[in-house]
């Protein structure tokens, strides 16, 4: 069944393309709701007419998430993506779709509008081919992703919960392999008060926020642990308002990443226990919401030797290995339903000018998912 998925979706090449070309057409920047639910108005449209039961999902200021449910066996997955990027609309202009040496460029075409269109494929080829029933398949598309998914994060693990399998059409590592584990991350914000005072004629009565500030940047920075994947970065700081006058305000912003669950809550422990310790001043600790990790537990290692296993009997070798950056599915993972990330096509470029994919690897992928599927209906 597996060569016959292969050839069929190889013989698609002009759907897979044009489905992809119309939707990174569709600029759909984050923060622009009529954008985005232009693109999710083509993306409802296609998934109803391959049968699928379609549920908007209002994501307030943001666009409204896209939910298409197909009945099928006794199994359930969920298909996970989004279909915001970090374009903004006119990216076009200087990031023209073209094709060069194999390669489809455009903006937002590799994170993951790709992903995208490699599923609608897969969905289509178990419509026309499969002899047996697939599972029943859940496919939720987000908009708000790239921006820490605050509207959709409900959503993502109502609909994760109770699935057998979530699988991530993320961006495939370099060389195609799957994520099996993601950081958390989260985002902090510490502001020290002190006293405004003149730098020349009182400068006694002052306390300077961003002389405490920068002796907190030491502590902070003195918590990453590389060797323990735990990541620690300042990456914003402002402060004061004239050089003749003694800072009465400074704030840094921080990135913070770590492996596990436990890392991350050792972490955040660490940073809540940061104090002022400089006269005058005091501090103030804002605390995001953590992303959580994806860990590699036994679950999703059985999830990805199966997938393995798959992409052996389509001709390929699907490795594995760990990405710094969080997604979608670190919520469904952190529920406990076994999640495997970067399923989408291989390409490079998340964000950046060079943006693309490889063609050929766009139908493969839509094979590889559609057997995927059709095996986690028939295991055990």
């Amino acid at each position: 069944m597996s060569d016959d998925l292969q050839a069929w979706c190889a013989a698609e090449t002009a759907w897979a393309r044009e489905t992809v070309e119309t939707l990174v057409r569709l600029e759909s920047p984050s923060t622009d709701k009529p954008a985005v639910d232009r693109c999710g108005d083509e993306v409802a449209r296609r998934l109803s007419a391959l049968g699928g039961t379609i549920e908007r999902l209002h994501g307030g200021s943001r666009g409204d998430h896209i939910l298409a449910r197909f009945a099928g066996g006794r199994r359930r997955v969920l298909l996970l993506g989004h279909i915001d990027t970090v374009w903004p609309v006119g990216q076009l202009e200087t990031m023209p779709l073209r094709e060069q040496e194999g390669r489809l460029f455009g903006p937002g075409i590799f994170d993951m509008k790709a992903g995208v269109s490699a599923a609608l494929l897969a969905l289509r080829a178990l419509r026309t081919l499969s002899p047996a029933p697939p599972p029943s398949i859940d496919v939720l598309f987000t908009t708000d992703e790239e921006i820490g998914s605050a509207t959709s994060r409900a959503a993502i693990e109502a609909t994760a919960h109770g699935c057998d399998a979530v699988l991530v059409l993320e961006p495939s590592l370099p060389g195609g392999a799957a994520k099996t584990s993601r950081k958390g991350c989260a985002e902090y914000e510490l502001t020290v008060h002190g006293r405004a005072a003149h730098a020349g004629l009182d400068p006694g009565k002052g306390a300077s926020a961003i002389h405490e500030l920068a002796r907190l940047i030491v502590d902070v920075a003195a918590l990453q642990d590389l060797d323990h994947g735990i990541s620690v970065n300042v990456g914003r700081v402002t402060g004061g308002t004239r050089t003749n006058v003694i800072a009465g305000r400074a704030v840094a912003a921080v990135d913070v990443r770590a492996p596990t669950a436990a890392a991350a809550a050792d972490l955040d422990r660490r940073l809540r226990a940061l104090s002022a310790d400089r006269p005058g001043t005091s501090l103030e600790l804002k605390a995001g919401e953590w992303r959580p990790p994806l860990e590699r537990t036994p679950q999703v290692v059985r999830l990805y030797e199966l997938a393995k296993d798959v992409a052996a009997s389509l001709g390929a070798e699907l490795g594995e290995g760990g990405a710094g950056g969080g997604s979608d599915g670190n919520f469904t993972a952190a529920i406990g339903v076994p999640t495997l990330d970067g399923l989408g096509p291989r390409g490079d470029g998340a964000h950046a000018l060079h943006e693309h994919i490889e063609l050929a690897d766009l139908t493969w992928r839509a094979a590889f998912l559609a057997t995927l599927l059709l095996r986690l209906e028939q295991r055990d």
